[in-house]
């Protein structure tokens, strides 16, 4: 029987997170990941500052062997629509590839891991968690992505959940079609669909492409990603077709989950709990800072993981994230889609609204401060 403090499922973002400022309080918490890594993982994939500061990452160290590609401007608007290009004048974001992010942040991690083994079952004995049969914690944390196991354990009667349904793909260039591709990697381009139920991405990273779109409706996403790709090639973005297939993925959006997300030793971090910012779907940044709130909310607990212990977690998610219903979404209900959906074309045109809101307030974030390094979140004996 292997023993551990704090089990976490999911080696991704919200669980290294997590399990590095356990590690920085003198936790032991040991990672279950049912891959091995590096592995890939379907994601847009970009960092801001805000998270290099927050997982305190030495950029140099990191780029050095990886793919971290300044960010420092954008090309928004809609398929088919006027399209603003704009310059931030500095680097805002990074983009990365999950292969190797995660891979680094695992090994960062200072917790041990568990990869290649699959979640199996759980069961209650006196004050322990026992995972597979052969795991023994005192506390769980899920951070397995939209349909961890220990989500669907917590959430057993789950239905008719609120999806954002995404189709991508990322590879690697060939040399004919790094000269037949505009976009640029220094530009993202991000493309709202018409109806501005989901937008579609073009990023470039070093010789490695990702492009995809995500929608709150999943009706014909196939087609909606084929008519992007189309777009892409009529405008001259690309030179060429996708080299394959799409892959699929689903999130939750924080504004529309209801997912319960804590319990007596047990809770929900990143995707598992549902936290993609609610207009961008972006999901890194609210994944990794979840994970240091609820390390810092199992070190405050010292040991007694009751719901009362726990419970300032939820309530720390509320101060960082904001309440579910927010004002898009209250005016949003009120008005006719037809209408929404010309208002919102409308406002696109407008490079202020792209830049100001869209960019800035939407997609970086940029007001919000990081949250304060790990050691800052111990709590002094």
């Amino acid at each position: 029987m292997v023993s551990c403090e704090c089990l976490i499922l999911g080696g991704g973002p919200a669980g290294t997170a997590c399990a590095w400022a356990l590690a920085r309080g003198g936790v032991d918490a040991l990672i279950l990941d049912k891959g091995a890594f590096p592995r890939d993982k379907i994601c847009g994939g970009w960092i801001t500052p805000q998270i290099i500061k927050e997982l305190e990452i030495d950029v140099p160290v990191y780029a050095n062997g990886r793919i971290l590609q300044p960010i420092t401007g954008f090309r928004v608007g809609c398929i088919d629509g006027r399209i603003t290009e704009m310059d931030c004048g500095q680097t805002v974001s990074y983009g990365i590839r999950r292969f190797e992010f995660d891979d680094y942040l695992v090994r960062r991690s200072g917790a041990r891991l568990l990869e290649g083994v699959a979640f199996r079952t759980i069961e209650r004995s006196g004050d322990s968690w026992i995972v597979n049969g052969e795991i023994k914690a005192r506390m769980l944390i899920g951070a397995g992505g939209h349909f961890c196991p220990i989500a669907r354990y917590l959430n057993p009667a789950l239905s008719g959940e609120i999806i954002v349904a995404a189709q991508e793909l990322e590879f690697e260039m060939t040399p004919e079609q790094r000269s037949a591709c505009a976009v640029e990697g220094e530009l993202p381009e991000l493309y709202f669909c018409r109806d501005l139920r989901g937008y579609g991405w073009c990023f470039r990273k070093g010789d490695f492409l990702n492009v995809g779109l995500g929608r709150l409706d999943s009706h014909q996403l196939s087609k909606h990603v084929a008519d992007f790709v189309r777009f892409l090639r009529r405008t001259n973005r690309l030179g060429f077709d996708l080299p394959a297939k799409p892959l699929g993925h689903a999130y939750l959006l924080y504004s529309k989950t209801r997912r319960k997300l804590v319990d007596d030793s047990i809770l929900l971090i990143g995707d598992a709990a549902g936290l993609a910012y609610s207009q961008s779907g972006e999901g890194i940044r609210p994944a990794i800072e979840s994970g240091l709130l609820a390390a810092q909310t199992i070190l405050e607990a010292n040991g007694n993981y009751s719901l009362e212990h726990l419970e300032p977690y939820r309530t720390r998610l509320a101060e960082r994230f904001g309440h579910h219903q927010e004002w898009s979404t209250r005016i949003g209900s009120k008005l006719p889609p037809r209408l929404m959906s010309s208002l919102g074309r409308m406002l696109l045109a407008m490079p202020w609204f792209s830049r100001h809101v869209i960019m800035e307030n939407w997609f970086l974030h940029s007001s919000e401060p990081a949250l304060e390094s790990p050691a800052m979140l111990v709590p002094v004996p």
